[in-house]
């Protein structure tokens, strides 16, 4: 079995990526994770919209100021949308699922990077970039768009990160 911990060292945000198509077995994979994430009283508002059109990902690609442009070569965005009459924990829910996504992705040896869509705006008008992306992949108004996630495979792997190296003096025992 692989060691989880070892996974997220390994773990950071890739933003330029091959040419290289990602197989619908690893898509499957990503998205199982995502499916298996819990749900706060187990309501699971969350849907995905899977996208590998090129077009579509260029157009997505400007959702956020200066921060989404690697969707215009990623080779797959998934897109994480809740139903907000379904529940209250929405943004909890939707963070779950795509933290098992970027740690499933990256096992596979997938880049990945999260971007934020909830609370952020495009970079064309300064609109919403939830209303945005709903104009381009029409996903009802009852769903809230909490973030999408970059796919592909990455040009130069970023630097793991070191254990030794972790911040334990944020830790407090027992109180602050």
């Amino acid at each position: 079995m692989t060691d989880l911990l070892e996974i997220m060292r390994t773990r950071r945000s890739v933003r330029k990526y091959t040419a290289q198509e990602i197989s619908d077995e690893d898509v499957k994979k990503i998205l199982s994770a995502a499916l298996l994430a819990p749900s706060g009283h187990s309501k699971y508002p969350c849907e995905f919209i899977v996208v590998k059109n090129r077009e579509t990902l260029e157009k997505m690609s400007h959702c956020r100021v200066n921060v989404a442009k690697m969707l215009e070569s990623a080779a797959c965005a998934v897109v994480v949308i809740a139903d907000k009459e379904k529940s209250d924990t929405i943004v909890e829910d939707s963070s779950v699922a795509m933290m098992n996504m970027e740690l499933e992705a990256t096992s596979l040896g997938i880049g990945n990077c999260w971007i934020q869509i909830r609370g952020r705006n495009d970079s064309a008008d300064n609109a919403s970039s939830e209303e945005y992306l709903r104009g381009i992949l029409n996903f009802p108004e009852n769903f809230a768009c909490q973030s999408v996630l970059a796919l592909g495979y990455a040009e130069k792997m970023p630097r793991q990160r070191e254990l030794d190296k972790l911040k334990f003096e944020k830790i407090h025992y027992e109180n602050f």
